[in-house]
């Protein structure tokens, strides 16, 4: 066992302490009410890097602070690796929901429950606690490190790209290393080759000058509710596939080795319906629901405002809907050409009598890797060594942006290795983190750098 290990083994008592302090800390980027936290967050996160032996700094952009961690003195020729993460977390609600109060981390058959503790603050704060455990046994680490959380993740990290573009030479790296994903199942770690990009929009039908009444105005007006009704029903055709014109022209076709791959990992469709409780799946039959998952594109709608919603009836016909609707994207695709095809899309379907208005809200590229060379061998072997099985390649149906503007900016190979659990509920009540998954992942991550540095 190394030094470095057996410190962890050590400490792990204290760095979950440490870690629900971190949790503890309401730092929701998306509520401006929360810009004192995202600050306390911000200030807390320096200061563990600090004790664990960086040189560590707040630096301001135009919105929340990004926190930037430093060591240097690895031996002549070996990398720098640029530690990637984020300390902000979405909102808790419906806080009805919640089964103890997701800002107060408690411990519940081997997992600790809080909004953040798996997206991202415990993942995160892994990386810290391996650096330390290398610090406090040698003095010193196998890796030139940069360690870089940002505080704008989860409300689409607007300022990010401009701080990596306004300091390239202050962020060089060989290797990016980003912890904000899952594992493919209890104590099967895996290594990510793809991530799904994202296209976020919203849809605002107007009709007539105000509410009116459905009595002695429908029938002749244009109602918003049901223009914005066909207009959805149109984004997909009968067999699950996005209707959009022109929308498929630029997806990447997999190789079938990859696509092999995916369908030889240990998945029951049954199992995943019973889990979720429901009774059917959807989406493109002919595709193996992993490769839906992961890479596949698709069109969803995320929220609907139309009318009156309040208890009893009110028999209104609504002046106005609103529908936020999001499309995941694969290789080639990118946001704003997706936008653009919805635009010509709605420009078609929707009826006479309403105008309709489509607003980018946010977007990211996808991401892919490959799979054969020294940073997926790396990685793979030290989550061997931690987890006492071999890692699994698996793909992403999440998105995370940041990672194609690192390596375009960067010139550096970016790879992804999570810790969360399936079902750890990641942005819905009861979020959770596998304390086991913690644990080992720590050391894996000593054992990362250890290999890297090799």
């Amino acid at each position: 066992m190394s030094d470095a290990q057996s410190f962890i083994d050590q400490n792990l008592g204290r760095f979950r302490e440490e870690l629900y302090e971190f949790l503890r800390i309401p730092s929701i980027s998306a509520k401006s009410e929360h810009d004192g936290d995202m600050r306390d967050a911000a200030d807390w996160f320096r200061d563990r890097l600090t004790d664990a032996g960086l040189e560590a700094e707040i630096r301001a952009t135009e919105g929340h602070p990004i926190v930037l961690g430093r060591w240097s003195g690895a031996p002549e020729g070996a990398p720098t690796i640029l530690i990637y993460g984020h300390y902000d977390v979405q909102p808790p609600e419906p806080l009805e929901e919640w089964l103890s109060p997701p800002f107060e981390p408690t411990e519940r058959d081997g997992k600790v429950f809080a909004r953040g503790s798996a997206d991202d603050k415990g993942q995160l704060y892994m990386h810290v606690k391996a650096l330390e455990a290398h610090l406090a046994t040698s003095g010193s680490l196998p890796v030139n490190v940069i360690v870089l959380a940002e505080g704008e993740e989860e409300v689409g990290s607007e300022n990010l790209v401009p701080f990596v573009k306004e300091n390239v030479d202050d962020l060089a790296c060989d290797y990016v290393v980003i912890s904000d994903s899952n594992m493919f199942a209890e104590n099967m770690p895996s290594v990510l080759f793809s991530l799904r990009g994202m296209a976020y929009l919203e849809l605002h039908v107007k009709g007539a000058r105000s509410d009116l009444h459905s009595g002695q105005f429908g029938g002749p007006v244009v109602n918003p509710g049901n223009a914005i009704s066909k207009i959805i029903a149109s984004l997909h055709n009968a067999d699950g596939g996005v209707a959009v014109e022109g929308f498929y022209d630029d997806v990447l076709a997999w190789d079938e080795e990859t696509r092999a791959r995916i369908r030889s990992l240990p998945f029951s469709p049954d199992d995943y319906k019973k889990d979720l409780e429901v009774d059917a799946l959807g989406g493109e039959a002919e595709y193996h629901v992993l490769e839906r998952l992961w890479i596949r594109p698709t069109c969803d709608v995320n929220g609907i405002l139309c009318g009156y919603t309040g208890e009893g009836a009110k028999t209104v016909l609504p002046n106005k809907a609103m529908a936020k609707v999001s499309f995941r994207l694969v290789p080639d695709q990118t946001p704003e050409r997706v936008a653009d095809l919805v635009r010509a899309h709605i420009a078609k379907v929707a009826p006479a009598g309403v105008t309709v208005e489509v607003v980018e809200l946010h977007g990211g590229r996808p991401w892919r890797t490959n799979v054969e060379g020294k940073l997926v061998d790396a990685a793979s072997a030290a989550l061997e060594a931690a987890f006492g099985t071999p890692a699994v390649l698996q793909g992403e149906g999440g998105s995370i942006p940041i990672v194609s503007d690192f390596e375009e900016q960067l010139g550096a190979s970016a790879l992804l290795v999570g810790f969360g659990l399936p079902g750890c509920n990641l942005h819905a009540p009861n979020e959770w983190f596998a304390l086991d998954a913690f644990e080992k992942g720590i050391g894996a991550l000593a054992g990362l750098y250890e290999n890297l540095g090799a």
